[in-house]
């Protein structure tokens, strides 16, 4: 009998010690979990597509691709220890500045789809001298075409103050006028009012002497007071598929983020609210310099639904030639504006007569800024004593409301 009972105590004590050690246990099913919690949940691990401006990517097949490509995009975020700003003497843009840095990643993303190509990819040892003019016009000195320096003092002319925060329409209309200053890059800015593209406006900034200037175009939007309306979404899904997305500048409620694709009822989104310290990219041949390039980096997007989306944001397109503007008003016609009711946006030829624009501010010249000479990108900059990263939780500020553009207290 005490056999018999040995003998089955040591077969529960078998049968315990695989339900918690064998293959498939309690606990290797709780190391898994464990050492799995380093691997990023950017991309989910299932069958589907994913959407990385206007490319379609497999979730699975492809999933070294998609990173490959959201690491190549430009990552703006947050800075200190950049040279004083405004009266305040402000040395970092953390908790006022993410909109702003939105703003740069999409001109960033235009910038290098113009003069690199769509299907260009960055290594960590990329020194490609058109690559390097792009970044350079993003480091944080003063005499960079799109710092932070540049983007809030001209951001004094709409009479927003220096760390007061900017909704997407504002920071579009000051890179409208920035771009106006750098001839190198060969682009031109149409700022879309009142979710209205007019194209004789667009026609009047993009044709010179006949010729076609390659043109951002960015479509202000507000779908919905507090919450987005979910009958904008298809639309805007749509948008990040055609082959001319630069993405779309937006967020969530306090909080702007570069939204750059999707996956199934997620947006995929660039999120500049980490800290990292000022520097130089220069001409990458220092170890400093090439660290610091890393730091425009990232190469796991992260993931919000749709419906968790501020209602205020902007929708922007990259056309190249007359012919590429052409054909994306035939797809927003076809493929866009029909999937909703009312129309994510309206198209008109000509301007409505009492139309309040932007075009009617009388805007100063630079003041006080100490612009490139010429188009020459060889001036060098100092290196900012290194410091690490680190995370910023949030924002503060308040929604508008109605559906025209507005500016949704994100920063």
């Amino acid at each position: 009998m005490l056999v018999g009972l040995s003998d089955q105590l040591a077969r529960i004590m078998e049968s315990v010690f695989e339900a918690y050690l064998g293959p498939d246990s309690v606990l290797a099913s709780a190391v898994g979990q464990a050492v799995g919690s380093g691997e990023p949940e950017d991309i989910p691990r299932r069958n589907t597509d994913v959407w990385v401006l206007g490319k379609k990517y497999n979730a699975i097949q492809e999933l070294e691709l998609i990173r490959r490509d959201i690491q190549s995009r430009l990552w703006c975020t947050y800075r200190h220890g950049f040279s004083p700003l405004g009266e305040v003497q402000l040395t970092t843009d953390k908790g006022w500045g993410c909109m702003l840095r939105c703003g740069q990643m999409v001109l960033a993303q235009a910038l290098i789809d113009l003069h690199l190509g769509r299907d260009w990819f960055w290594t960590p040892d990329c020194r490609d001298a058109t690559y390097l003019k792009i970044v350079n016009r993003f480091e944080d000195v003063r005499n960079s075409f799109y710092s932070i320096h540049q983007i809030a003092q001209m951001g004094e002319s709409q009479n927003k103050a220096v760390g007061e925060w900017l909704g997407p329409n504002t920071v579009a209309q000051i890179l409208k006028k920035l771009v106006r200053f750098d001839d190198w890059s060969s682009l031109a800015i149409h700022v879309a009012m009142d979710s209205t593209v007019v194209l004789d406006d667009v026609y009047a900034s993009c044709r010179e002497g006949g010729s076609w200037k390659p043109l951002l175009l960015i479509i202000p939007l507000r779908l919905g007071i507090t919450d987005i309306n979910p009958l904008y979404v298809p639309a805007l899904k749509r948008c990040l598929e055609l082959d001319s997305s630069c993405g779309m500048i937006g967020g969530r409620p306090n909080q702007a983020l570069y939204f750059l694709g999707y996956v199934d009822d997620e947006v995929l989104y660039l999120d500049p609210h980490t800290t990292q310290r000022t520097g130089a990219v220069a001409q990458k041949t220092a170890a400093a310099e090439q660290d610091y390039d890393e730091t425009y980096h990232q190469k796991h997007a992260a993931r919000l639904n749709f419906s968790a989306m501020d209602p205020s944001l902007a929708v922007c397109f990259l056309c190249k030639t007359s012919d590429s503007f052409e054909s994306l008003l035939t797809q927003f016609k076809e493929e866009v504006l029909s999937l909703c009711s009312p129309a994510l946006f309206e198209i008109s030829q000509a301007r409505a007569v009492d139309w309040d624009t932007t075009e009617d501010i009388d805007w100063p010249t630079m003041p006080d800024i100490d612009w490139p000479a010429g188009t020459s990108d060889s001036d060098s900059f100092a290196i900012v004593e290194e410091s690490g990263r680190d995370s910023d939780a949030g924002c503060s500020g308040a929604s508008g409301s109605g559906k025209k553009p507005s500016e949704s207290a994100v920063i």
